[in-house]
């Protein structure tokens, strides 16, 4: 599959120690939050005189430090032995000491789409176009990004009509191949690299020596996140318009944590570091690790990381993965980071298949620049009919698979293949066909259409299996079938849409079962972005296209970075969390015909699929209501998910006297101020109660709510206080939720629902999900 899916590996590759032929490898070694009134200096001296006193005699601490880290959190990244590991394991002061893992990239008109369905769909939402207490964004926010780098020459990226660096950046523009200080400019304002370790799979180091991007990614994402409008943009004529970032007035900063090949541990916790030690108001985190690699908080570099972040007042936005549609599958789902789910926008690519004999034409949808001619002449014919004599099974030639079909049989013909998800990557089988002289091909894909794959020159369309079955008549009734494929033409307008995509990893979380994830979902399918120049030109075309079209929630997550950015822009005091539960509360459940929002197997969405809903960036901006949260109400969290209060004291500096609840558990865990709710193990016949807190942010300080409950069969919900009255000495107003259960909720699934205020102005919606 041609999506930077969501997989990762646990590289331990060893290199030479110390002379002494002994293995070693990179190991982090994180230490908590930095000490109060500690200068960087002398926290790096710490870190080496706390490396050297494990070291055997003739090491040097410096030479075997890769990485340091001194502004949100400290701790190191050092190659040692596995015996060395194990000693700064019981040092003071040490949190953990983990193997440095490798985590992998998680791979225009979808902003123009997002403000259409926020007028089209949800007309009964009346929000203010900007909040009503300003007349103009109050701050000017960055945009950091820890992905592949940049292509700082991309018109996205143009510093036209920009003020003066904000006096409160301290990044720097690092030097390195074909990159240099007057790359940066007054919108891209800052770009780091780092050492990426050994995330090849070769056992030598990553070649990372700049922050030019050689991946397109990064360039991709942050042109999503805040890329200046570009008027004509397209790939190649297609998807035509202007292509824009979600927070085009943000300045970015780049830090280069991944190659194309993945992203280091050590390196992501460094781009976390500099990113707050640098100044930036959101960190967008377009990867992670595979859903079956399950570290915890303390040894996740990006949940240790985004903690720090978010301590320091940084929000911290990162993709959901790509290992959906199966359940539990969502990554990067810590409470303090914002995790975002993929949806469809409402374009498509059609190719179409043109028969013989003045029948219709057949749907189809790819992305090709086929030169066939227009006429339906070339002969068609099945996988199954070109079958080689080597073959054994005629199911694997009606497939396509690599070696099966008879090249003297598909010369000059399209051939009609079938593809599952199981079989060879469809590049693998196109190129095959290809190379034995077949003119075109179709395949019958049903569980990843929603995705178009870009074929370029080579005649190739994808048809669901209802329209296969009109060709297979057709073959079956047509002594010589004939047809051509057309080129693709962009398709708009499409409906349903939105709807959430296969491949976007779905809740619960197998790590944090009582907090609701994903928390929203973004446009995350074809997405039209920046892209750096490659070599692989269309037929006839002379010049690199500056713009490419990408899937995975890697593009959905600096969706909501940008959106972010624009509420923090207005609202520079509003924490992490309040900016987050302005995002959650706004999003929209509807698709552009109405209806409920679905997957792309034609299912009704639920919570699990894509959180609160689709982002809405208009009505971010005047949610009326936020759930907030403080850093205490973290460590309370830690608390109950089972950390120690000992152990927290080493990942943070808590209050005086901070100490953990005797009841402390993973139930309570759902009393979190969070935006969503999630209830765990609750039985037939029982019921279970939480709390929330929410603050009027809206522009009427007397201002009353009254609760309205959408809950399913079997589940009663009750609210107390069912009305909430705020003045201007009463900001902030709690009330209480029950579930009582009439039955188990199903094994499998769960019972959801939601829970609105609304002052006739805000609608302020929570979601819910009760599991047994």
């Amino acid at each position: 599959m041609w999506l930077t899916l969501c997989f990762v590996a646990a590289l331990l590759l060893a290199v030479p120690g110390g002379g002494q032929g002994e293995r070693s490898d990179v190991y982090v070694v994180y230490m908590g939050a930095v000490p109060p009134r500690t200068s960087p200096s002398f926290l790096q001296e710490t870190h080496l005189r706390l490396v050297g006193s494990i070291l055997k005699r003739g090491k040097v601490a410096r030479s075997v430090v890769v990485q340091q880290y001194k502004h949100s959190f400290s701790g190191f990244a050092a190659r040692l032995s596995k015996d060395e590991a194990a000693a700064l394991r019981h040092k003071p002061g040490v949190v953990s000491v983990f193997a440095d893992p490798v985590y992998q990239l998680h791979t225009t008109r979808s902003w123009d789409f997002l403000q259409q369905t926020d007028v089209k769909i949800d007309s009964a939402r009346r929000y203010s176009a900007k909040p009503a207490a300003s007349s103009a964004p109050t701050t000017d926010t960055i945009i950091g990004l820890l992905d592949s780098g940049i292509w700082p020459e991309s018109p996205s990226f143009e510093d036209t009509g920009f003020g003066p660096v904000p006096s409160r950046w301290k990044g720097v523009c690092m030097a390195g191949d074909d990159f240099n200080s007057s790359n940066c400019n007054k919108k891209l304002i800052g770009a780091r690299y780092y050492d990426l370790g050994e995330v090849n799979g070769a056992g030598t180091r990553s070649s990372s020596n700049s922050p030019r991007d050689e991946a397109g990614h990064g360039t991709h994402t942050s042109s999503t996140a805040a890329g200046n409008a570009v008027t004509g943009a397209s790939y190649y004529g297609l998807a035509s318009g202007t292509a824009k970032g979600g927070s085009a007035a943000s300045r970015l900063a780049m830090y280069r944590v991944c190659s194309d090949e993945g992203c280091a541990g050590s390196a992501i916790l460094a781009g976390f570091d500099d990113a707050v030690g640098d100044g930036v108001d959101v960190i967008s985190v377009s990867l992670g690790a595979s859903p079956f690699f399950n570290p915890d908080f303390s040894e996740d570099p990006i949940a240790i990381g985004s903690f720090h972040a978010v301590a320091k007042g940084v929000m911290v936005v990162c993709s959901a993965g790509n290992s959906g549609p199966d359940p539990s599958t969502v990554v990067n789902a810590a409470p303090w980071i914002m995790t975002v789910a993929a949806t469809t926008i409402d374009r498509d690519f059609e190719s179409d298949v043109v028969l013989g004999g003045n029948r219709s034409a057949v749907k189809g949808g790819a992305i090709n620049f086929s030169n066939l001619d227009k006429s339906p002449k070339y002969p068609l014919i099945t996988g199954a009919s070109a079958k080689s004599s080597s073959a054994s099974r005629v199911e694997s030639a009606s497939h396509c698979e690599p070696g099966t079909l008879d090249a003297s049989k598909i010369k000059g013909k399209i051939v009609l293949c079938n593809h599952s998800q199981s079989d060879t990557s469809k590049m693998v089988k196109v190129e095959e066909l290809q190379s034995a002289g077949a003119v075109g091909s179709i395949l019958v894909n049903d569980a990843d259409r929603s995705v178009t794959t870009a074929y370029l020159d080579f005649p190739v369309t994808e048809v669901t299996s209802e329209a296969a079955a009109d060709l297979y008549k057709y073959i079956s009734s047509t002594s010589e079938p004939v047809a051509t494929i057309a080129p693709s033409i962009t398709v708009t307008e499409l409906k349903p849409a939105p709807v959430v995509v296969y491949f976007s990893s779905r809740g619960p979380s197998a790590q944090t079962g009582n907090i609701l994830k994903p928390d929203v979902a973004a446009p995350g399918v074809n997405i039209l972005a920046s892209w750096i120049p490659t070599s692989s030109l269309p037929a006839g075309q002379k010049q690199p296209s500056q713009f490419n079209l990408i899937s995975g929630t890697s593009m959905a997550c600096p969706h909501v970075a940008g959106a972010a950015a624009t509420v923090k822009a207005w609202n520079p005091t509003w924490s992490p969390a309040a900016i987050r539960s302005a995002i959650m509360t706004t999003a929209t459940q509807q698709n552009n015909n109405k209806a409920p929002m679905t997957t792309d197997s034609g299912t009704v969405a639920t919570p699990f699929d894509y959180g609160a809903g689709q982002v809405n960036p208009t009505g971010a901006l005047d949610p009326g209501l936020v759930y907030d949260l403080a850093a205490d109400d973290y460590l309370h969290f830690l608390c109950n998910y089972g950390y120690g209060a000992s152990q927290i004291k080493l990942i943070t500096s808590p209050a005086a006297g901070f100490s953990c609840a005797g009841n402390a558990s993973k139930d309570l865990i759902s009393d979190l101020n969070y935006p969503s709710i999630a209830v765990t193990g609750l039985g037939a016949a029982a019921s279970r109660t939480v709390t929330r807190e929410v603050t009027n942010v809206g522009a009427q300080e007397d201002a009353a709510y009254t609760v309205a409950v959408s809950a399913p069969d079997g589940l009663d919900v009750k609210v107390v206080p069912s009305k909430l009255e705020f003045t201007n000495t009463v900001k902030k107003l709690s009330f209480q939720v029950t579930f009582s259960s009439k039955n188990a909720p199903p094994a499998k699934s769960a019972l959801t629902g939601s829970i609105t205020w609304s002052d006739g102005k805000h609608i302020v919606r929570s979601p819910f999900a009760i599991s047994n």
